[in-house]
């Protein structure tokens, strides 16, 4: 473990048994449909990778870049890599990696509902109610967790430890 690393705040092992059991979940709720994932780069490629590989069920994979411009929240959101796929009358899964504020999902989830999909839902490895101020209904949570800032599993600092493979805080 690095030195800066405080704490491990869910093992490799928790993180493989959650998204197993989203993996299932999913699978039960989209029975007998077909599934677009649509990852959001890049915190997000390591849990969408590990849980596509746990639904049975027909699905594709897009991915989506965004970027935030601003000193707070509230700042202008940029699409800077968009999906090659048309979401149109299809069933679409938006994974995320981490859920703070809600003003980004918030976004993004009104411009990819403006593309007329089925079925619009969200699935977030980890929600951090405790910063929200958008309130933004995740069909799916892997795990909530305080106001910490955390690694690890996809989630970095300065590009920095995406690679851990469990999720733990950064020393200040």
């Amino acid at each position: 473990m690095p030195d800066e690393i405080a704490e491990i705040v869910f093992t490799e092992e928790q993180i493989r048994a959650r998204v197993q059991d989203l993996g299932r979940q999913i699978s039960d709720d989209y029975k007998d449909r077909r599934l677009v994932l649509v990852s959001i780069l890049r915190g997000s490629v390591f849990f969408a990778t590990d849980l596509a590989r746990h639904i049975d069920l027909p699905l594709s994979m897009d991915f989506l870049s965004i970027s935030s411009y601003g000193e707070d929240s509230e700042g202008v959101v940029r699409i800077t890599k968009d999906l090659e796929e048309n979401i149109a009358g299809k069933d679409v899964l938006v994974l995320e990696d981490i859920v703070d504020t809600g003003f980004t999902l918030k976004y993004l989830l009104r411009t990819l509902g403006g593309r007329n999909p089925k079925s619009l839902e969200v699935c977030t490895l980890l929600d951090r109610r405790a910063r929200r101020i958008i309130d933004i209904d995740l069909k799916y949570v892997g795990f909530e967790i305080p106001d910490k800032f955390v690694v690890g599993y996809g989630l970095d600092y300065r590009q920095r430890y995406r690679n851990l493979p469990f999720i733990g805080v950064v020393q200040p």
